[in-house]
């Protein structure tokens, strides 16, 4: 029988849970980020460099990263683990590239894919896989964001056509998006547009002053008169199911994403501890810094766990919006304590982009908030466990 031997880079040793082929997938991503974007993505983040990542996207094409989840149309067709693997690696860089590929094969591929008719599908999804074409997802709005369901942006029939008028905010990839994946209120309820962002009437602003995800563009999508032929209604979801489902597939990369952006604060502190020395020893021999590590390395473990085991479900049988929100609400809130307690170790280098705690902190108050706010996971949950609809007072 082998010898069992501890391992501080994988304590529960997950790694052995893990076939030849998904850490084949997540080593080439490692690479990659490493040689291409680790280089530079302090700079990006202080400079709000958001034209440099919109390069990546070709890369990314290359790698088989955008929809690589999703079958047909050239898509890789991949595992949702394997997607997951590649998250973990895309948010240990940070969270800013990692939600370029989610927002791209997640929310604006995935809606197109799930729900667009055939001509839509073939005219965007193809070049979406290989990065010659850029997508983004509008469904917040700058007076909606917990509540889709009272936005403001309207779709009229005229004619054949419909015209769209509205605004959407905090839009990733916004503004250098080739197709914009809008929904809007109409006189049968709410439904969803393939939107070609060249289209008269639309108009992407660059959102300045950020301190968070600031290493990728966030926009305010504008539409004015914007007049689309009756095919770029996704032609068979009404409602909320839509975007929803949308957002519950983007969220189960964030389950994964979050924990890289733990690990990598984790091991950031973990390297400082050893290297750093007060009153005469490495900060790692005292028994306060030793229990931020041991808490730390608990919790990081057992959102990678979790995400591993949420990601089988998915490949096997599925996954209810109540898991993925579970997963969501828990690793984003521990990657962010993880990142706090860091910080704490590093003193004042933890605030020092020498350093990608800082950043990866500042990130994770995004991630805290965006596809579904802390409040609104845990009333999800708590909902499943009573029975009793919890949202708002109607």
């Amino acid at each position: 029988m082998p010898k069992t031997v501890f391992d501080p880079a994988d304590p529960l040793s997950l790694d052995a849970l893990l076939s030849t082929e998904e850490i084949a997938v997540r080593e080439t991503v490692r690479t990659m980020l490493d040689k291409r974007v680790q280089p530079h993505i302090a700079q990006w983040f202080e400079d709000g460099g958001v034209e440099e990542p919109r390069e990546l996207f070709k890369e990314f094409g290359k790698l088989g990263l955008l929809g690589m989840h999703l079958d047909g149309y050239g898509l890789p067709g991949m595992s949702s683990v394997e997607y997951g693997l590649a998250c973990v690696e895309l948010e240990a860089c940070d969270s800013g590239i990692r939600s370029m590929v989610s927002v791209q094969g997640s929310l604006a591929m995935y809606a197109i894919w799930k729900f667009g008719n055939e001509e839509t599908k073939r005219r965007w999804l193809p070049g979406m896989g290989t990065g010659e074409l850029v997508g983004c997802f509008g469904l917040t709005e700058p007076d909606h964001g917990s509540d889709p369901g009272s936005m403001r942006t309207r779709a009229k029939r005229d004619g054949d056509d419909w015209i769209l008028d509205g605004s959407k905010m905090w839009i990733s990839n916004g503004t250098f998006a080739d197709v914009a994946v809008v929904w809007a209120q109409t006189d049968d309820g709410i439904r969803g547009f393939a939107v070609p962002t060249d289209t008269p009437g639309f108009s992407a602003k660059l959102i300045h002053h950020k301190l968070s995800l600031r290493a990728s563009a966030t926009a305010e999508l504008v539409l004015e008169g914007v007049r689309l032929p009756a095919e770029s209604m996704f032609p068979d979801v009404k409602g909320l199911r839509g975007p929803l489902s949308c957002l519950t597939e983007a969220r189960y990369g964030i389950v994964w994403g979050s924990m890289g952006a733990a690990r990598s604060s984790f091991e950031s502190a973990l390297e400082y501890s050893k290297t750093r020395e007060q009153f005469g020893r490495p900060i790692g021999g005292f028994q306060l810094t030793q229990e931020k590590l041991a808490n730390m390395c608990l919790e990081l473990h057992k959102g990678l766990l979790l995400a591993l085991h949420l990601g089988r479900r998915k490949d096997e049988v599925g996954l209810t919006p109540e898991q993925v929100s579970f997963g969501k609400l828990n690793n984003v809130r521990e990657a962010l304590d993880i990142c706090r307690n860091a910080r704490t170790i590093l003193g004042a280098n933890g605030i020092s982009l020498e350093y990608p705690v800082i950043r990866h902190m500042n990130n994770l108050e995004s991630v805290l908030t965006y596809e579904g706010t802390t409040e609104m996971h845990t009333l999800v949950i708590g909902q499943a466990l009573t029975g009793e609809n919890a949202f708002g007072g109607r």
